[in-house]
């Protein structure tokens, strides 16, 4: 880690600026692709599915009866953890059902708020290094409970033609019955424009390499919703002489291991927690499998050195982090003072890992300084929002005059005309 000491704040923008990705070069290919399902259907999902994965799909919808079985493939307690995960993020997300509450602007006047949820959404679960089934609970959970009507999966098979039997399980237990074998950017392209077995949706939703992401960002150009924009994960981490340095360590490695573009931060309030921290990373990288993934994130991230507690919080705000984990002292009453941040883990007892499986809270969130104006998904990210208003003959009457005075102002005349014309005949009737 490259370690600053008490930066200058004119420097801060240089300094937390994420490494940066030129899709420039992306984008004539991924759109080269999407252009061809678009054109061709199933027929170039088979030839890219050959050409990207090397797998020849004999079929490109999962069958039911491999999608049932897939629990016999796997152990009865990782079972009982997605089980229990489920829960967490079920009662979680639950909360955040809307009642339907109706107010009285004026007499007469009622105006009310529905949410409805989004009838077509598809999930994107990718392959590559790790097998991503918690990120089908935490979107296909919330998605049932806002009611989506069609909800469909699509995810990469591997060498053998297979989907991970983690990934098929979770989906079952959420419901969701139709899967697809099919990843990478001709998915997104399916899922946006449909195919003759992929049916179209409105939103997609789910996280994915560089291709993915600019095939997301392509899509929204023909009216397809998405759920953020995205980008490498994540974590920055606050730590004072409170925190436990190995805690500290297995925090950043969590975060590093998904991969070389991944970014981790550390704020420190003294050199000596960081000689800490970096000495207990030496120690707990040399055992992990993806240690290579973890060093390479590494070379690209920072410790920062500030003593100053409201410098040190207002740095963290101007970051943004997906991730942030407070292992200080208060942890508590600072938490308050973060304004920019997908998800904040507080105390040092609570590891980003909770929150990524099982905690209940949401691990789909903004990346690479998006938190500054997006939120995680949550249950809104599957429903929207419509609003209702009903007026009396008394309300329309009350509401005349502000509505003819505002539209003649404004030059738009057959606006106020559809006011009067109802308050004429309510007048003619008494």
């Amino acid at each position: 880690m490259n370690l600053l000491i008490t930066p200058d704040r004119k420097d801060w923008p240089s300094i937390l600026k994420r490494p940066s990705i030129d899709a420039s070069s992306l984008l004539p290919i991924v759109q080269g692709v999407i252009d061809q399902v678009k054109s061709k259907g199933d027929v170039a999902l088979i030839e890219y599915t050959m050409q990207f994965d090397q797998v020849q799909l004999t079929a490109i919808q999962l069958d039911n009866s491999v999608i049932e079985t897939a629990a016999s493939r796997l152990s009865s307690n990782l079972k009982n953890a997605i089980q229990s995960a489920k829960v967490n993020i079920e009662k979680f997300h639950a909360t955040q059902v809307q009642k339907v509450e109706k107010v009285e602007t004026m007499p007469g006047v009622w105006c009310w708020r529905k949410s409805v949820g989004i009838e077509k959404v598809g999930i994107y679960i990718p392959g590559g290094t790790a097998r991503l089934f918690s990120t089908v609970l935490m979107l296909g959970v919330p998605a049932v409970l806002a009611g989506c009507k069609e909800i469909i999966l699509c995810t990469p098979p591997n060498k053998e033609g297979q989907i991970d039997p983690a990934i098929l399980y979770a989906a079952h237990l959420v419901g969701i019955t139709k899967i697809y074998a099919v990843g990478g950017v001709q998915a997104i392209a399916a899922m946006a424009f449909g195919t003759e077995t992929i049916p179209q949706v409105y939103k997609i939703f789910g996280p994915g390499n560089q291709y993915v992401t600019a095939a997301k960002q392509l899509v929204q150009q023909y009216g397809i919703a998405i759920d953020m924009p995205a980008g490498p994960s994540e974590v920055c981490v606050w730590a004072d002489d409170t925190a436990n340095a190995s805690f500290v360590a297995a925090d950043l490695l969590s975060q590093a291991e998904h991969g070389a573009d991944s970014q981790v931060l550390l704020v420190a309030s003294n050199e000596k927690i960081v000689a800490e921290i970096e000495l207990a990373i030496k120690e707990q990288v040399e055992i992990l499998p993806r240690k290579e993934f973890a060093l390479k994130a590494l070379l690209n991230s920072k410790a920062i050195v500030i003593e100053n507690k409201e410098d040190a919080i207002q740095l963290i705000n101007e970051y943004a982090p997906e991730h942030l984990i407070l292992a200080i002292q208060n942890a508590e009453k600072m938490a308050d003072k973060v304004i920019n941040a997908g998800s904040v883990f507080i105390g040092n007892y609570s590891p980003e890992s909770v929150g990524d499986y099982a905690s209940g809270t949401n691990h789909t969130l903004p990346t690479n300084g998006n938190a500054k104006a997006y939120s995680g998904v949550s249950m809104d990210s599957f429903v929207k929002k419509i609003t209702f208003q009903q007026l009396t003959e008394r309300g329309l009457t009350n509401i005349a005059q502000t509505v003819t005075e505002m539209s003649s102002a404004e030059g738009l005349q057959a606006h106020g005309n559809a006011v009067t014309i109802r308050v004429n005949h309510i007048k003619a009737k008494i």
